[in-house]
């Protein structure tokens, strides 16, 4: 092969690569939208219509069967954060609020963190340890001893 038609070729891969990507997020938009209707139709649709018909259950033909039931949900936002957990607070329901502490130690530090956990049990806490590594940080470590012809496990 050529070297001007490997590239063509390569070029044609790039593009078909694009092509697929583009697709991708195009199918993903669409799953989306379609979650989105369908928990119209199952969330506020079915059940108003099935209310206004004096219906609580409906088993139809198939075998399937469907029910009324109510759902709740609620959401704190960051904005509203404050002014929520005041009122959990002022209205005695302040034993829901979970409040984390977490310290972040860096590399080269065990020591450092286990004295912390230690400091922090003597004061009868339960501390939680998680040790990582970041995905990223594993990513470039892998590069960095491959290509530096080092083994890896």
């Amino acid at each position: 092969m050529k070297k001007t038609e490997g590239i063509s070729s390569l070029a044609d891969q790039v593009e078909r690569l694009e092509g697929v990507s583009s697709e991708i997020e195009d199918a993903e938009a669409r799953l989306k939208l379609l979650k989105k209707k369908r928990d119209h139709i199952s969330g506020e649709v079915i059940p108003t219509m099935m209310s206004e018909m004096g219906l609580a259950e409906l088993k139809l033909h198939d075998g399937s069967h469907l029910k009324v039931s109510t759902s709740y949900r609620a959401t704190i936002t960051e904005a509203n954060k404050e002014a929520a957990f005041n009122w959990l607070r002022n209205n005695g329901l302040g034993d829901i609020i979970k409040n984390e502490i977490s310290v972040a130690f860096g590399r080269n530090e065990d020591n450092k963190a286990a004295s912390y956990a230690e400091l922090a049990k003597g004061h009868g806490f339960q501390p939680t340890q998680k040790m990582k590594v970041e995905p990223m940080t594993l990513k470039a470590l892998v590069r960095e001893r491959i290509e530096a012809g080092k083994d890896m496990p």
